[in-house]
């Protein structure tokens, strides 16, 4: 009889508690993932992250065993003791990957319960402008000052420039904050607080629409402009 195979190779499996998830915060499981990866995220919504992953690692598990299962009653291998064997073998390694599935998705249910009672539907809005510096800001980001000015602003990781005045406005609203133990001219750190985290999320979750496009004039094609009298 050939050896078992072995478990596939790691990549995001999709949970029972993908749609839940979603319905709290907006966001598909890929999104949140990249999320956390780019370290934008808030602490509770980091730890969601983190409790889905080991969610979907132990999915797997049960997802292997399962297929293996399926195999080894396939008819593929011949009926002996050996089989018997291996399928009873594998039926106690799939309880116990249902077991930890289970135990892992009440730790994401933990997680989640916070969140969901603390959604703020009526949260104030980021501007347009701020989010984007917002974004710029978790990607690295440091605050300069002209030797030869005086001028302050930002520099982000992706080259974008942020004035200093924007800088001055985020920092009032608790949203970033300076690493002040270095000094100005060699490059002040710029991180975001919790606050600035969690804001960022919310923005973001918010769906963008546009406005539908006026329909063509009779006789004329969509890709025709309308004639001006």
């Amino acid at each position: 009889m050939p050896p078992e195979p072995a478990l596939p190779a790691a990549r995001r499996t999709v949970s029972p508690l993908d749609h839940h998830i979603k319905a709290v915060t907006g966001h598909d499981i890929d999104t949140l993932w990249d999320f956390r990866d780019r370290g934008v995220l808030d602490e509770p919504h980091a730890r969601l992250v983190d409790r889905h992953r080991e969610l979907a690692t132990a999915q797997t598990g049960v997802t292997f065993y399962l297929r293996l299962l399926n195999r080894l009653s396939s008819g593929e291998f011949d009926i002996d003791d050996a089989l018997f064997t291996r399928i009873d073998r594998t039926v106690d390694q799939l309880e116990e990957a249902a077991d930890a599935r289970d135990a892992a998705a009440r730790a994401v249910l933990a997680v989640l319960e916070p969140i969901e009672a603390a959604a703020a539907p009526g949260a104030k809005q980021l501007s347009t402008d701020d989010q984007a510096a917002l974004l710029d800001i978790a990607g690295g980001a440091k605050l300069y000052e002209h030797l030869l000015t005086g001028r302050m602003s930002v520099t982000t990781a992706s080259g974008t420039r942020i004035p200093h005045a924007k800088l001055r406005r985020l920092e009032d609203a608790g949203l970033v904050v300076r690493d002040t133990g270095h000094p100005v001219h060699a490059g002040q750190p710029v991180t975001l607080t919790d606050a600035g985290r969690a804001a960022l999320f919310v923005a973001r979750r918010i769906p963008t629409t546009r406005a539908p496009k006026a329909p063509a004039p009779p006789g004329t094609s969509p890709s025709t402009p309308a004639q001006r009298r």
